[in-house]
């Protein structure tokens, strides 16, 4: 037994732990739990919990469910609004076959793969999520509209409002838990909110995430009301992304820093931009991966009105320009290790995991294919013409999920950084979901037409 093992064990006992949560997600990125004894954790780090593979989504079929929840001791945390004694804890898991071999079903190892192949090519990923999501005053029904939790815009505050103190609480929590939080704010939108969470590998950014979702569910019920990752809950107000900061490490180097160079950005910096930009429609199904996600890309009034706004719509990338998929941020002052891309339209419903790992696929296919970055774009992407877009080379993103996917399933960096299991379930749900939204008469098709037809 190793000492991280040991030290779980020993904290079970002396916090008296009785219950220990052990966590995964299925391909979609929702998260599971099954509760364990302590008296069972020894043989839980030794073999693993065995469960029916084939009861989550798209895990295994009948005749292969067999599987094993391995956890992680490194990712062992007491849980906090679980604080009465006895207590509960948490840890991830890794999925396992019987014959101890990783199950290419789990999201978790899918990323770990991705993280090992930038291993072998000397570099660490890290990754830095800036995530937003609203509050509702209730948790809505099935056909009700979501009715915002306060009536604030950006960086308000307000004395006594529930949002800032929502913030305070759901901070604590995550620091309790470990997880360091940068920044945090009111976001553009009524009852929307950000918070961002501070750099760290992008394993443990997935981990951190997938924990990070629940807490903020778990203390908008403390208070009341309900807290909605869905990218976009309302028509006329802004969605919710996960504007993620990103760098490759060479050991205490970042390996995107070249001091002298143009925003002091490196080749290696410049061909993972290359990568991203040029694969950026390809994995557009696994960073933006719901019907809804294109209405975050696409449907905001902002883009509409071509007045700008924070989801990007095409594929390109700017200094500080926040229409851009790809921004590179202002250098900061002898501060080369902070030099980073800032991937714009990945949405904070999508599954971290598999999410990070198309996105470093991308950006490492770039540095080995030594891909060159095309010029920037300095004016607003929304205010050019369709004309201008075209001579600048600047191509859309998928506008629906429905093309999303049709583009991913000629992509052989997104088959081969999934594997051929996920792949294609994730494609196979993907498409079902298109065809019972396509079928669905919506609310738009009703107002305007019944009357009129």
């Amino acid at each position: 037994m190793d000492r991280q093992q040991e030290f779980v064990l020993r904290t079970l006992e002396e916090r008296d732990i009785r219950f220990i949560r052990l966590w995964f997600t299925d391909v979609l990125g929702f998260l599971k739990s099954v509760a364990i004894a302590p008296a069972e954790l020894e043989g839980a780090f030794a073999e693993g919990i065995g469960f029916d593979g084939s009861s989550i989504e798209g895990f295994a079929r009948v005749h292969e469910s067999d599987m094993l929840a391995k956890p992680d001791p490194s990712t062992f945390q007491i849980l906090p609004w679980r604080s009465e004694t006895p207590g509960a804890a948490r840890m991830f898991c890794d999925i396992l076959m019987p014959d101890g071999s990783p199950s290419h079903a789990d999201p978790r190892w899918v990323l770990k793969r991705t993280l090992a192949k930038a291993a072998d090519m000397g570099f660490t990923f890290y990754t830095h999520p800036e995530i937003e999501f609203y509050l509702l005053k209730e948790r809505p029904e099935a056909g009700s509209r979501p009715v915002p939790n306060d009536s604030g815009g950006y960086f308000d505050h307000t004395p006594h409002s529930s949002g800032h103190d929502f913030r305070r609480n759901a901070i604590m929590m995550l620091e309790a838990m470990g997880i360091s939080v940068e920044f945090s704010h009111h976001e553009g939108g009524p009852g929307q909110q950000e918070i961002d969470l501070r750099y760290a590998d992008a394993l443990t950014t997935a981990d951190n995430i997938m924990t990070f979702r629940l807490v903020m569910k778990e203390v908008a019920l403390e208070q009341g009301i309900w807290a909605s990752f869905m990218p976009k809950p309302f028509t006329d107000y802004p969605g919710s992304g996960m504007h993620t900061h990103m760098s490759l490490f060479e050991g205490d180097r970042n390996a995107f820093y070249e001091p002298g160079a143009e925003y002091q950005l490196s080749k290696i910096g410049r061909s993972f931009i290359g990568g991203l930009l040029r694969h950026a429609a390809e994995i557009s199904a696994v960073t933006n991966q719901w019907v809804n996600s294109y209405k975050r890309l696409w449907g905001g009034s902002e883009a509409i009105a071509g007045l700008g706004g924070e989801a990007p719509s095409y594929i390109s990338w700017g200094h500080n320009n926040r229409s851009a998929l790809v921004r590179v941020p202002m250098y900061k002052p002898h501060k080369g290790n902070s030099t980073r891309v800032e991937f714009r339209s990945l949405d904070s419903a999508a599954n971290p995991y598999l999410a990070y790992a198309v996105i470093l696929a991308a950006g490492l296919k770039g540095i080995e294919g030594g891909y060159e970055m095309p010029p920037g774009a300095e004016d607003d992407v929304w205010a050019l013409t369709s004309a201008e877009r075209r001579a600048l080379g600047i191509e859309p993103l998928p506008q629906s999920l429905d093309e999303a996917i049709s583009i991913m399933e000629r992509s052989e960096l997104v088959a081969e950084t999934l594997g051929e299991h996920v792949f294609d379930y994730f494609l196979r749900n993907k498409r079902a979901e298109w065809h019972e939204y396509r079928r669905q008469v919506t609310e738009f098709e009703l107002g305007r037409y019944l009357p009129v037809l």
